[in-house]
């Protein structure tokens, strides 16, 4: 039947899913209802597929029953074999030539269905149908290169062939026959390939992109051309979609530090960098709050510690602090380096063990801490290595760089008279400073602050673990038993430890075994003694690199500032195929497994599930799968892990009988492949590998013995107790599955392997590959094959194709709608998240192919989001803008309110201060001034009033002179003026003028007129300087009356004066009478004959006793002082009367004194001004005031003095 829109928003749809869509209501109509969500608003044209088929269908289902009733129908049928015939038409897809199709994009799967198809799992009921793989139909695919040929040959395009010597050369093609082609090369030379051997090149404008996916054409020649390109320009880093792509140059390339950073900080760079990989890691953590992590894989040699270094450098620069914590976290790695790096064949700086940094991040983005966790160190390069290669870097750098003083306290020797280092020719690496890397460990010490004791304790037990290596035997017995040679060899070795020498000889020569009750001493052949002195010198590094590991997150450790926002880097080691591999290897091989299912699972796998399960148009991707490599490794019971734990807990196993049990077992598993003797051979993912099981027993048991144990613990040494009493625990705990600690290394290895999974999967991966060029580690050298077999083991292709089809953004509607919604213009949408998301599609214009819509997400292509972002940021900026304006002009107000407020207050309390100090001040000056100076400043004050006021007098007289003057001519002029208008009025009858007479009476007039007018202005002018004359004698009039008070004040003052010195001198007079009478009755009193008598003279008759008046005193004498004192005073009495009297007439004169302003002299000279005749009086006042003064102070001082006297005649 015709299934019809149900609305206008039903999008067209394929007869086939109208037909299973037709099915799923009928079964729905089947069923009891239910309750039903609300519906979303239909998806736009999408191209999104149905939900696969794990969802329901009918039970009675059958598809040759459907087709015959659609072909009753007919229509239906008949368009869906239109529909057909045009996806058949239509679906010719991009082809890599010579590669087996696997790309995909935005084009429908064809109508051969995979598992997941209904028709399939019916078929598969039914017993008729056979499953069509995405695989099986890839043999369908024909290359379409044979249609393009004639294309490329008309264009005159390049194109890529291989040549004879298996190299990749551009060339032109000239003709073609058949299944060949012949081709110009670049060389000039014609080469005869296979057809299939072409692949189109790329235009020139594409040559050295910085991301594959940009090619036209993908295919290996081109990819290889285009890194090889940027890798001759030194440009080492590359993107294939989400994978950043990097060479390693084996050379100083300047791309790094503080400029390139910065750069990449403020977004100004857009290039592939590892800065560019660090700084989406930071922001992503910080835009959405989840850990992220750094996956840095390669082979052994590509650079991935190096690579490492550079992300921690630019992750410390992002999220540097105050604490300094990110330093420390940079110095770690010169620490780790020496102690877990050594040389291989292949690498000059191999990391020797596997370690996972976890930097943590607080809430403003700032480092606040570190965790450092490691993975399986490589213990038995301690005690062997091959020729061509070096230990750990520690040991040279210590032998190196160690002062003079601490190779004497280590006994140190040069690095070639140690067994363990001396084993190969290699003892330096070429442009490496052994001794320069000491000072620069040294260093690192201090910053990660490891105490100096517990350095010089490392140091100890560096040097003994060399010295350990210098052990020697010697064979005693037929039985090649042996004892240990005593030389300087095992004297350092226990020295350094902390033990005793011949303790030291015994452990190393004999074992003790447990028989019952009884302990039996066993001794040791050369291979087991050797092996024991190996175990030792083995667990004493590991141990001490556990520890080291251990103080360094120590220093580093977060603490209470936890936020669980984290970058985590991976550096582990690389896939290794070497001649001899040996446990370690295949451990390590293992690792890169885990490693490269993660990579696998994440941009292949859980991308394409993503796509089908959300109901994306999607055509699978092919990749190559090592989960079945995986399996042989780890699945139980029969897994190489697992038959080698089993084998190990037997005490009679040998490698032999391991590798027996292996080729017995694993026979028939298409990645292992058994070969002669104790070898076999495992197909990883990056290649095949030839393992030899020789010691893979003794290092996956890893045995200690017990009596060694006891030893270390008896050692002075503390960290070598330590050590000890670590292992003496994990030996004494009973042996339990749960228990990772009795566990074999294989199978803890494997724990921590799937303990790192687990962290990875619970972050946001960031992959990098590392590109080694050549084997030889050469600068500037290109090796093709070796580059494209690392480009395969990696996927790189298939990334790409992924990229260049997916939609490696996705957001959930309500993610998006969230984030982008608010940029919608005012126009009604629907308010749910699908609705809201298709609205902002729709209003940016974005084109259908860059987006799909699933059932649950949003899916879009590279760079859609930014354009999101970008105008999400505009509009964002806008808005701020606005509102930090309204928030100043709120602020701007708030603070001119309060600052207005608190200028008042201030102005108040200054006031309230001022007036307060302004009372101190006066107070402190009123109480400094004395009453003398204040009653000379009033004196001085009256007499200024007195001088002034009669000034201004004088000059008021003057001035009242000189108007009277003026009114008398005004009145004059007045009395001509009228009897010139008498003489006009008689009748003209009475006159008989002759016309000269009357022309000169005109003149005359016109003089008069004019004098008059001059006259006038001359009267003008007098007035106003008569008004300013009045004024001024105002002004003298007032400051006379004030000086004439100053004088009365002064005078009053002076009087006051002089009454107080008679009074003073009558009293003293009197006084003196009093005793002179009681002295002597006969003696007279003083008498003044005369105002200027200066003595006086004794009554005649009297005597005067002189034998009490030893110093002169004589009451003669003594009456003559007090006459002469007495006169003095009424002298000084008599001038100030005489004096007040001389100037109160001299200023009366000058005030009554009227003189005429512009009055001069007989001589021509002006008059003195009444104001400078003033002056001058008061300059004789004052000079006077000041002498009569100074001879009044004398007078009084010769009246004390003539007092003391007395007093001290009487008190004789």
């Amino acid at each position: 039947m015709m299934l019809s829109a149900s609305s206008p928003n039903t999008v067209a749809k394929s007869s086939l899913e109208e037909m299973l869509e037709s099915l799923r209501q009928k079964d729905e109509c089947d069923r009891p209802p239910r309750d039903i969500p609300p519906a979303l608003p239909s998806r736009p044209n999408s191209r999104a597929r149905l939900p696969s088929a794990r969802r329901s269908l009918p039970a009675k289902f059958n598809v040759c029953s459907v087709m015959e009733d659609q072909n009753q129908n007919g229509s239906v049928g008949a368009k869906e074999e239109t529909e057909t015939d045009k996806k058949e038409e239509g679906k010719r897809k991009e082809k890599d030539l010579g590669v087996k199709r696997r790309s995909f994009g935005s084009k429908k799967m064809r109508t051969g269905y995979g598992s997941d198809s209904p028709y399939v799992a019916k078929k598969e009921e039914e017993g008729e149908g056979v499953k069509v793989s995405a695989v099986e139909n890839k043999e369908e695919q024909k290359p379409e290169w044979n249609n393009n040929v004639e294309y490329f040959i008309n264009k005159k395009l390049r194109v890529w062939c291989r040549v004879a010597n298996g190299q990749w050369q551009l060339g032109k093609i000239q003709s073609t026959t058949a299944d060949t082609s012949l081709v110009m090369l670049s060389t000039g030379d014609v080469a005869k390939v296979s057809t299939e051997d072409l692949f189109p090149a790329n235009p020139d404008i594409l040559e050295g992109v910085e991301d594959l996916i940009q090619l036209s054409y993908l295919n290996e020649p081109s990819v290889l051309y285009n890194l090889r390109v940027r890798y001759s320009q030194d440009v080492i880093y590359s993107k294939a979609g989400p994978v950043l792509i990097a060479v390693n140059p084996f050379k100083n390339v300047q791309i790094y530090g503080n400029e390139i950073i910065s750069a990449y900080q403020k977004k100004a760079v857009d290039a592939p960098h590892i800065y560019a990989v660090a700084d989406a890691a930071y922001d992503e953590m910080m835009r959405e709050g989840k850990n992220q992590s750094i996956i840095i894989s390669g082979e052994s040699g590509a650079g991935k510690t190096e690579t490492a270094k550079y992300a921690m450098q630019y992750l410390a620069a992002l999220g540097g602090g105050s604490s300094g914590v990110e330093y420390e976290i940079l110095k770690t790695t010169s620490i780790l380096e020496a102690f877990g790096n050594a040389k291989t064949s292949r690498n000059a700086n191999s990391s020797r063990f596997g370690k996972l940094i976890e930097i943590h991040f607080s809430a403003m983005g700032k480092i606040c801490g570190a965790k450092l966790e490691t993975f399986l160190l490589e213990k038995s390069r301690v005690s062997q290595i091959f020729n061509g290669e070096r230990s750990y870097h520690i040991f040279y750098e210590l032998c190196a760089g160690a002062s003079p003083i601490l190779k004497e306290r280590l006994k140190l020797k040069t690095a070639s008279e140690y067994t363990y280092l001396n084993q190969s020719d290699c003892l330096t690496i070429d442009g490496v400073d052994d001794a320069q890397k000491f000072r620069k460990l040294l260093e690192a010490f201090d910053i990660v602050q490891i105490p100096k004791e517990h350095q010089e304790r490392v140091f100890s037990l560096l040097a003994a673990v060399l010295w350990l290596g210098n052990v020697s035997f010697r064979v005693t017995d037929n039985e090649n038993h042996v004892e240990v040679v005593a030389d300087e060899a095992v004297t350092n070795a226990a020295m350094l430890m902390g033990c005793n020498s011949e303790e030291l000889k015994v452990v190393l020569s004999n074992r003790k075994i447990q028989a019952g009750t009884d302990c039996i001493a066993e001794k040791l052949t050369l291979r087991q003694a050797t092996d024991l002195r190996d175990g030792i010198a083995k667990f004493i590094y590991a141990s001490l690199f556990d520890w080291l590991v251990e103080q360094i997150n120590i220093a580093l450790e977060v603490g209470k500032s936890l936020t669980g926002r984290s970058i985590s880097i991976l550096d582990i080691y690389g896939f290794e195929s070497f001649k001899n591999n040996s446990f370690e290897q295949f451990c390590i091989n293992y690792a890169n497994e885990r490693l490269q299912q993660h990579f696998n699972r994440h941009l292949f796998k859980l991308e394409q599930e993503e796509y089908e399960e959300d109901g994306i148009d999607w055509t699978k991707v092919e990749f190559v799968d090592n989960q079945e490599c995986l399996d042989l490794i780890e699945k139980k019971p029969i897994g190489l892990l697992s038959l080698l734990d089993e084998e190990s807990n037997f005490p009679k196993a040998t490698d032999l009988t391991y590798a027996s049990k292996l080729k017995q077992h694993l026979k028939n598993n298409s990645c292992f492949k058994g070969e002669r003797g104790r070898a076999f051979r495992v197909n990883h993912y990056a290649g095949e590998v030839l393992y030899d099981t020789n010691g893979f027993l003794e290092k996956n048991r890893d045995p200690l013995p017990v009596d060694l144990i006891h030893l270390l613990s008896s050692c002075d040494c503390k960290l070598l107790k330590l050590f000890s009493t670590k292992m003496r625990n994990k030996s004494q705990k009973p042996l339990m599955l749960s228990d990772s600690t009795n566990q074999t290394v294989g199978t803890k290895f494997k724990g921590q392997l799937f303990k790192l999974m687990n962290t990875l999967e619970n972050t946001t991966p960031h992959f990098i590959r590392c590109i080694k060029p050549n084997s030889k580690q050469l600068p500037m050298v290109y090796e093709e094959d070796l580059v494209l077999q690392q480009l395969r083991c990696c996927g790189v292709l298939e990334v790409v194709r992924i990229s260049r089809s997916g939609y490696p953004t996705r957001l959930t509607h309500q993610e998006f709608a969230g984030r982008y919604g608010f940029l919608l213009s005012g126009k009604k949408v629907s308010q749910d998240p699908l609705g809201v998301s298709i609205a902002v599609l729709k209003q940016y214009d974005v084109h259908p192919d860059m987006y799909q819509v699933g059932y649950t997400k949003l899916y879009l292509r590279t760079g859609q989001i930014g354009i999101f972002e970008d105008r999400r940021k505009k509009v964002l900026q806008g808005i701020v803008g606005v509102q930090k304006r309204f928030r100043g002009h709120l602020s701007r107000e708030y603070f001119q309110s309060m600052r207005n407020g608190a200028l008042v207050l201030q102005s108040f309390v200054r006031g309230v201060i001022a007036r307060r100090m302004f009372d101190i001040e006066a107070k402190l000056h009123l109480s400094s001034v004395s009453e003398a100076s204040t009653g000379e400043l009033t004196a001085v004050i009256h007499l200024q009033s007195v001088v002034r006021g009669w000034l201004a007098r004088k000059r008021f007289n003057s001035m009242q002179r000189q108007k009277e003057l003026l009114n008398v001519t005004t009145i004059s002029k007045r009395k001509a003026g009228r009897k010139i208008s008498e003489d006009k009025d008689m009748p003209l009858e009475q006159f008989q003028v002759q016309t000269s007479a009357m022309s000169d009476l005109q003149k005359r007039v016109l003089e008069s007129e004019a004098a008059l007018v001059q006259k006038e202005e001359e009267n003008t002018a007098l007035r106003e300087q008569l008004r300013q004359f009045e004024e001024r004698w105002s002004e003298y009039d007032i400051k006379m009356k004030s000086m004439e008070e100053t004088w009365q004040k002064q005078m009053s003052s002076l009087q006051m004066s002089l009454a107080a010195a008679r009074k003073s001198l009558a009293t003293e007079n009197v006084t003196g009478q009093a005793l002179g009478g009681r002295q002597d009755t006969s003696v007279s009193p003083f008498g003044y004959e005369s105002e200027d008598t200066t003595s006086t003279t004794a009554t005649p008759g009297l005597r005067t006793p002189t034998t009490n008046f030893t110093n002169g005193n004589t009451p003669e004498l003594r009456s003559r002082e007090l006459n002469g004192s007495l006169n003095a005073v009424n002298h000084l009495a008599r001038e100030f009367d005489q004096r007040r009297l001389n100037f109160d007439e001299d200023a009366r004169a000058i005030v009554e004194v009227k003189v005429e302003p512009e009055a001069t002299t007989t001589n021509g000279q002006q008059e003195q001004h009444p104001e400078d005749e003033f002056r001058k009086l008061k300059l004789r006042f004052e000079t006077w005031k000041k002498d009569y003064k100074a001879r009044l102070r004398e007078t009084k001082a010769r009246l004390h003095s003539d007092k003391r006297r007395h007093r001290k005649w009487w008190g004789k």
